[in-house]
């Protein structure tokens, strides 16, 4: 189980702070819309030796304790790196979406998606929305990932989460029971999937044009030496 504290954004503008108790965590696999998109991605994680999926979407059952709200989270080596998503969350006063990292081992992907996945913490932002105050919209969000390195800034992930399946699509195959949450999905990485080495960012924005707001997250890497 894992407490994370949400600072959660009204649609008017006012805000209230939610406390949930995570006790559940699950990550969509490709849950793309668009069959080709998802081969596309398939591709990228084939280069890295990753075993194409059984069926798509598929979803991975995770420890809740991996999320995480710092501004830096530890890894094993230099190997991994992060993906933007949406991420919902059911807590108390009801469906919450925010945005978030899964943040996988790329060398260990190639052994095991679901022990990749595993070994990284998953972060998440402080804020959240109402997904009842998007969900009539969903589609239009966009879904933004800034790789930042050397000083350097560069777009890692954008698109719309069209390309995604809807949130209600994938709530119906994976129902998300009190204190449950979920990560949605991701889009295909501009300039292929490089791992993070030491003091490497990512900055996660999920934007709303219809409400005009956006929700924002950034972290840190520390590489952790490999001791044989």
């Amino acid at each position: 189980m894992r407490q994370v504290s949400f600072n959660v954004v009204e649609r008017s503008g006012g805000s209230s702070a939610e406390v949930v108790e995570v006790n559940r965590l699950t990550i969509a696999g490709w849950a793309g819309r668009d069959q080709a998109a998802i081969e596309h991605h398939i591709a990228e994680l084939a280069e890295l030796g990753v075993k194409r999926p059984s069926t798509t979407p598929c979803f991975y059952r995770l420890g809740a304790e991996l999320l995480t709200q710092a501004e830096q989270i530890g890894v094993v080596g230099v190997k991994s790196s992060g993906e933007a998503e949406c991420v919902l969350v059911r807590a108390n006063s009801g469906l919450l979406v925010t945005v978030g990292s899964d943040h996988t081992d790329r060398e260990v992907e190639a052994y095991g998606v679901t022990v990749s996945k595993q070994v990284c913490p998953k972060p998440v932002a402080r804020d959240a929305w109402r997904f009842e105050d998007v969900s009539g919209h969903w589609d239009q969000l966009e879904l933004r990932a800034y790789a930042v390195a050397n000083g350097a800034r560069r777009v890692y992930q954008q698109g719309s989460v069209a390309s995604l399946l809807p949130a209600a699509d994938l709530l119906e195959r994976a129902p998300l029971a009190q204190g449950a949450a979920m990560f949605c999905g991701t889009l295909t990485v501009q300039g292929g999937i490089v791992g993070m080495t030491d003091g490497e960012a990512l900055e996660l924005e999920l934007h709303d044009p219809v409400l005009n707001r956006t929700l924002r997250h950034a972290y840190r890497v520390r590489a952790l030496a490999v001791v044989e």
